[in-house]
């Protein structure tokens, strides 16, 4: 049968090949981007209790009522403003379906939207089935002077014309792990006042920001309030990928639209997971507690790397570290992650697949990506392999 694909450039992911070549030869996957380790048991148990109870029907459409109403109280409690849990949060299966639904109810045929590159894998290609085009800005590189990624914010204004609908931001970034200032938000203030462009915000990572620095969201700033969408996700928080538990925020009137597609997209999301997080989150210790726990991981992998051939970024966020291998090979990034798999052991994700042209020499860095939301136990034995280099 002969069709034209509507995402002729989309294949089999990185994170597919790699795990799959991570299985093959029983590599050790720091990889794709989830825990070893599983969900505190007390939320289990909310869970099976809720099923118990017999929270296994439809809930509302945008969700239980008592889930937005404690995210709505969160917001507010860390960043100072009320969201309406009745026309303004809304429950979705996982950031990945908020982040689709905000790009198909916004986006038109024509638009353009940008996109910082190195960029998650999934705007992309929702940009372009909702009829959009999209317009990579890419960040500045690590360099001598600079030990990790930078935003070009001239050039972010520069690529925004009478086109523009959308600004895509995902901060903490991930893969670079770099977070957001206060310096940050003054300047996209500007940018929307000066162009009224939507933000779509992927805060997925908003709970996992080292150093004492507190997560700069859109949900901070009144005047980029009124032309954001907000995603994150439970599953980043609390340890639990997958469950597919996310959510948006937004005005009414955009989030008005966002529900139409949302109600044709899944209708709803997981009735007893709802119930429970619902409970749950009425104990902030379990995310205000989170950063400190991945900071300490952070380090665990950045020192053992001390005492490799590889030489680690710090993030300033995510469970993500970069780390250079430019004392070890010369060999693309592709090549280099796919031979540290089959001959080593260990396997982890290049930086360049987060780059519309990975083979292009701009996309290449000698940089790799690790994962290390993983047991102690995990992240030793994986250094054991990446010493022997």
């Amino acid at each position: 049968m002969n069709f034209q694909s509507k995402l002729p450039n989309v294949g089999t992911t990185i994170f597919t090949t790699m795990s799959q070549l991570a299985l093959q030869h029983q590599a050790i996957n720091l990889g794709q981007g989830f825990p070893d380790f599983s969900p505190d048991p007390k939320l289990i148990g909310l869970v099976h209790e809720a099923m118990l109870q017999g929270h296994n029907q439809y809930p509302a459409m945008p969700g239980v009522p008592a889930l937005r109403e404690q995210i709505s109280l969160k917001v507010n409690k860390l960043y100072d403003h009320s969201y309406n849990p009745e026309t303004e949060v809304t429950i979705t299966s996982g950031a990945t379906e908020a982040l689709m639904c905000s790009i198909l109810a916004l986006v038109r045929s024509g638009d353009e939207v940008i996109v910082i590159e190195p960029v998650y894998d999934l705007y992309i290609p929702a940009i372009e089935l909702a009829g959009g085009t999209p317009v990579v800005v890419p960040m500045l590189a690590p360099d001598a002077q600079h030990g990790n990624y930078r935003v070009d914010w001239q050039r972010v204004r520069d690529a925004i014309n009478a086109k523009t609908r959308m600004l895509v931001l995902n901060f903490p970034h991930n893969p670079t792990g770099i977070i957001l200032t206060e310096n940050d938000l003054d300047i996209l203030e500007a940018i929307v006042a000066d162009s009224g462009v939507f933000i779509l915000s992927d805060e997925v990572y908003e709970h996992i920001v080292f150093g004492n620095a507190l997560h700069c969201s859109m949900a901070k700033r009144s005047a980029l309030i009124e032309r954001s969408i907000i995603v994150s996700s439970f599953g980043k928080t609390y340890h639990a990928t997958g469950w597919k538990l996310g959510y948006c925020l937004a005005t009414a009137t955009v989030m008005h639209e966002i529900r139409k597609v949302h109600q044709f997209t899944v209708f709803t999301v997981y009735s007893p997971m709802q119930y429970a997080m619902a409970q749950f989150l009425q104990d902030p210790a379990p995310y205000t507690e989170l950063s400190r726990f991945y900071e300490s991981k952070r380090d665990y992998l950045a020192n053992g790397l001390k005492n490799s051939r590889f030489k680690p970024l710090l993030s300033q966020g995510t469970f993500f570290l970069l780390a250079d291998y430019s004392g070890i090979s010369t060999e693309p990034e592709a090549v280099f992650v796919r031979q540290l798999t089959v001959e080593h052991g260990v396997t982890a994700i290049p930086m360049s697949a987060f780059y519309q042209n990975p083979d292009a020499a701009e996309s290449n860095h000698q940089l790799i990506r690790l994962c290390f939301a993983k047991e102690n136990a995990t992240l030793d034995a994986a250094l054991d392999r990446l010493k022997e280099l």
